[in-house]
């Protein structure tokens, strides 16, 4: 077998290389991201249902909103993104899975919100 001669490799723009990071993103990383989707989204459809029958959610409301979904997401990863088992196969957990939750949860809060309450609730 021969070895791969470097200057037969083309160059990828820069979609390309990014359309590939994002087919190949690390497991941990989507776990992360869907875990924050899943509870932002029931959090928030909470959240919007609470303000249209109290006539406004204060700011207690968003403010125990975000601190939930960022403590559920961190916990969720926790839980659902071990580190990798090695040759011992035992199953390890770290505080860096719940970090990358909880650092993961900022924007899809403010993406849940944004939706929730400036495209849905006018329409409701």
């Amino acid at each position: 077998m021969s070895p791969i001669d470097p200057t037969d490799a083309r160059e990828r723009s820069e979609l390309e290389v990014r359309w590939r990071q994002a087919r190949n993103a690390p497991p941990p990383i989507v776990r992360a991201v869907v875990a924050d989707v899943v509870v932002a989204v029931v959090g928030g459809i909470v959240l919007l249902g609470w303000d249209l029958a109290s006539g406004g959610a204060g700011l207690g409301a968003f403010a125990l909103y975000v601190v939930g979904v960022v403590a559920a997401g961190g916990l969720l990863t926790y839980l659902w993104a071990p580190l990798p088992s090695g040759a011992s196969g035992e199953r390890r957990r770290s505080p860096w899975a719940a970090m990358l939750g909880m650092f993961a949860a900022f924007p899809v809060v403010y993406i849940v919100l944004v939706v929730a309450f400036q495209v849905v609730r006018p329409l409701l």
